[in-house]
């Protein structure tokens, strides 16, 4: 396969489509089924290689070639290829969601009994929706998007103390942890989204 990925000319490639449908400033997508042996594969199979400049900073590795990163997709799908590797992308974001699942409490089950490990597994699901909503709804810049490891330690480790006085509960953060404004002004989005209907 990388023998005839490096025969592609640079004719060949045709440009990558974002999720939006326009075209991807860093991305190529070319179909290199011809140059192939998949008689041992189901009839119909297309292999659909994309190729992308590497951010700046990232380590190449020995696959790698004239600054490119490459990735083939084995598909059975008619239709053009540009909109395939789309499709295709926008569906590999459901393995970071069992990467950061795994980071969640999905990676080991704590108990012997297949009913509590199912307990737990419903519990692993809704912190995910509650990461995901927090995410979407309260927070912005980074933290909207990293990942769950990361949120937990900017976020959830906060020093802060819980006071009480006339019935009201009162959190009150530690000024100096760096993403304490952060989290008020996520608290301060909370408390202004519209209540639910009943």
């Amino acid at each position: 396969m990388r023998a005839a990925i490096l025969q592609i000319p640079d004719s060949a490639w045709v440009s990558a489509l974002d999720q939006d449908g326009a075209l991807r400033p860093n991305g190529q997508v070319c179909e290199i089924t011809g140059q192939l042996e998949l008689s041992g594969w189901p009839a119909g199979s297309r292999v659909i290689v994309r190729r992308e400049r590497a951010h700046p900073g990232a380590q190449l590795s020995f696959t790698d070639h004239d600054g490119h990163r490459f990735q083939a997709i084995l598909t059975d799908q008619p239709g053009e290829i540009a909109q395939l590797e789309r499709e295709h992308r926008g569906r590999a974001r459901v393995e970071d969601h069992i990467r950061n699942d795994k980071d969640t409490g999905m990676r080991n089950l704590p108990f012997r009994d297949f009913e509590h490990n199912r307990v737990w597994l419903q519990i692993v699901r809704i912190a995910h929706d509650l990461i995901s909503w927090t995410q979407r709804l309260l927070l912005t810049g980074e933290l909207a998007r990293c990942e769950p490891k990361r949120l937990r330690y900017r976020l959830l480790h906060v020093a802060a103390r819980l006071c009480f006085h006339a019935r009201t509960a009162t959190l009150r953060l530690q000024a100096s942890w760096p993403w304490a404004s952060d989290l008020t002004v996520a608290f301060g989005r909370l408390s202004a989204l519209p209540t639910p209907p009943a």
